[in-house]
């Protein structure tokens, strides 16, 4: 890794966050974070008025009363995915005139895009009942436990 920028940004790609702020809050720079998991909704973001040098982060959250809980969840179902044109897809696009005179920030936000919506065409969702158990816990170390 080479900046603190780049791991943030592999350990928010492992634990499967989206990063919502993309507008610099300290001169060109985007030094505040809002993360969360793709299942929380975020509403409302903007960078607006400063205090001192850094632009404040205005948003609403929505969460769930935690005394109700949800039915099901829609995840990504990578079993079903489309890899093959997925990797077309993307590799259809003429990166360096998409990314040509364009700064880190601008490129990142590109292929962020280009992920994502190549991602919603070629891998459908699945609707799961949530646990609360930690993603990495399957139903093969369920049964591994089970079986001591």
């Amino acid at each position: 890794m080479d900046t603190i920028s780049d791991e943030i940004s592999s350990i928010g790609v492992i634990l499967s966050l989206q990063q919502h702020v993309n507008e610099p809050t300290r001169g060109n720079n985007i030094l505040d974070l809002v993360m969360t998991t793709t299942d929380l909704s975020i509403n409302g973001l903007e960078v607006t008025g400063k205090i001192g040098d850094h632009q404040m982060i205005d948003f609403s959250l929505e969460v769930q009363d935690p005394n109700t809980r949800t039915q099901h969840k829609q995840v990504l179902d990578y079993k079903r995915a489309n890899f093959e044109l997925m990797r077309e897809e993307l590799g259809s696009y003429n990166y360096e005139v998409l990314m040509n005179n364009k700064n880190t920030e601008e490129c990142y936000m590109i292929l962020k895009d280009k992920i994502a919506t190549a991602t919603d065409h070629h891998i459908p969702r699945k609707r799961i009942r949530p646990t609360n158990n930690p993603p990495w816990f399957s139903q093969e170390i369920k049964r591994l436990i089970n079986a001591r």
